[in-house]
C-alpha cells in the first residue's frame, strides 16, 4: 500500500529516520526544513524522496507526519496542523525526549482527523547534523512509543509497521514515566557533565596545566557536555520539574558522600564504591541506550613515524571508518596506546581481527 510520510525537521534523528524508511518502495518521503541547506543536502543525497518548504502544502499530502524538530518547535508546528483544514486522517508522532510538554499538547487537539502517538527513538550519535544521519542509527535501539486520547490501539499498530524498517524495539510508556527514567539516564548525567567541567574550568585558573591532564579520562566521562547547548537547554526546560527534583536529590547524595570523605569511613566509603561498580557493571551492555555507546579498542603502537597512519590506513583498506581516535600515551622510544572508537560493536571486533592479524596488541575492554 502507498503511503506518504512528512519528516519535519532533518537534523540526526528526522534524516536517519528518513534515510531508514525511505528504502521501502511503497513509501514516498518528503523532507521539511527551516534550513534551506538541510533540505537541498538530503535532496542531493537521496535521503528523502522529494522536499518541501511550506509545512502546510507538505502536511495535506501525507498519510504521516514525524515531527522531528526540537521540542518546543514540535509544540507550535502541531498547534498549526490543529488549525488546518485536513482531507483525510493523518497519523503524527514526533521524536522528543521529554514526552510530557507534547503530550498535553496533543490530548488538547481539536482537529478530529489528527491520531498523535508520541514517539522517542532511544539512539544518537556524538555527531549531528543531517550529513551524520544513518538508516541503522535506530537499530536495536529502544522507540518509546506513549498513547494519547487521540489515539487508538490500531493507530499505535499502524505507527509500529510504518517505522519496522528502522529495525527498533518498541516499547510504550506513558509520559510520566519516559520523563522520570530519560531524566535520570540521560538529560541529568548531560547537566552533571556540564558542572564537571565548569569545575574544572575554574580550577584551571588556579593550575595552568589543568587542561593538559584532563585530556584523558576526563575527557571521557564529560564528553557528552559538548551537545548542542540550545537543544539541551530546551530538554531541561521541557523536564524542568524533573530536573530540579534529580538535582535535589544528588546534592543529598554529595552530603551523604562529603561526610563519608570528611570522618574517613573506610569500610562505609567501600560499600558505596562496590555498590556503584556491581550495579553499573551489571548494566546491559549489549542494548543500546539512552545515551550514544562508544565501541572503543585500544592498539599498541611503538614511537616511530609512520606509526599511526599505519593503523588507519590498514582498517581503510577494509573501508572501516574510524568514529573517534585518541593517543593515550606516546612516549619517545617506548610502546604507546591508542583508543578507536567505532559506531558499533561488530565493526570493533572486525577492526580488532584485522589488527591482531598484522602483529598489533589489542585490548577491548570488559
Amino acid at each position: 500500500m502507498k503511503r506518504t510520510i512528512m519528516i519535519a525537521g532533518l537534523g540526526l534523528i528526522g534524516a536517519s529516520l528518513a534515510r531508514a524508511l525511505v528504502t521501502v518502495k511503497e513509501n514516498t518521503v518528503i523532507g521539511y526544513d527551516v534550513n534551506p541547506y538541510t533540505v537541498d543536502f538530503a535532496q542531493k543525497n537521496e535521503i528523502i524522496h522529494e522536499s518541501s518548504s511550506e509545512f502546510k502544502t507538505a502536511v495535506q499530502k501525507s498519510d504521516y507526519v514525524i515531527l522531528a524538530a526540537p521540542i518546543s518547535e514540535s509544540i507550535t508546528l502541531l498547534n498549526e496542523m490543529d488549525n488546518m483544514a485536513l482531507e483525510k486522517d493523518i497519523i503524527v508522532s514526533d521524536v522528543s525526549s521529554v514526552k510530557q510538554s507534547i503530550i498535553t499538547t496533543a490530548n488538547r487537539l481539536t482537529n478530529k482527523q489528527i491520531a498523535f502517538i508520541g514517539g522517542h527513538p532511544m539512539a544518537g550519535s556524538h555527531k549531528k547534523g543531517v550529513e551524520s544521519a544513518k538508516p541503522h542509527l535506530f537499530e536495536n535501539a529502544m522507540y518509546v512509543l506513549t498513547p494519547t486520547n487521540r489515539s487508538s490501539d490500531q493507530d499505535v499498530e499502524e505507527l509500529k509497521q510504518v517505522l519496522l524498517p528502522t529495525r527498533s524495539k518498541f516499547i510504550t510508556l506513558n509520559a510520566e514515566e519516559h520523563d522520570e527514567m530519560t531524566g535520570v539516564v540521560s538529560h541529568f548525567p548531560h547537566l552533571i557533565a556540564s558542572s564537571l567541567v565548569h569545575q574544572a574550568k575554574n580550577w584551571a585558573q588556579t593550575h595552568t596545566y589543568l587542561p593538559n591532564l584532563a585530556a584523558g579520562g576526563f575527557r571521557d566521562i564529560t564528553r557528552i557536555a559538548s551537545s548542542n547547548p540550545i537543544l539541551w537547554q530546551d530538554i531541561f526546560y521541557h523536564n524542568r520539574q524533573k530536573m530540579s527534583q534529580l538535582l535535589k536529590e544528588w546534592i543529598t547524595e554529595m552530603q551523604t558522600l562529603k561526610k563519608l570523605l570528611d570522618q574517613n569511613e573506610k569500610k562505609e566509603m567501600i560499600h558505596y564504591l562496590e555498590l556503584a561498580k556491581n550495579y553499573r557493571d551489571g548494566l546491559g551492555s549489549a542494548d543500546k541506550g539512552a545515551i550514544p555507546s562508544y565501541y572503543d579498542l585500544y592498539v599498541d603502537i611503538r614511537d616511530q613515524t609512520g606509526a599511526l597512519a599505519n593503523v588507519t590506513q590498514l582498517l581503510a583498506t577494509h573501508d572501516i571508518s574510524i568514529n573517534n581516535i585518541q593517543i593515550l600515551e606516546i612516549r619517545e622510544g617506548i610502546m604507546g596506546a591508542l583508543r578507536l572508537s567505532f559506531s558499533t560493536e561488530q565493526v570493533q571486533k572486525s577492526s580488532e581481527a584485522i589488527l591482531q592479524q598484522h602483529g598489533y596488541e589489542t585490548m577491548i575492554e570488559k
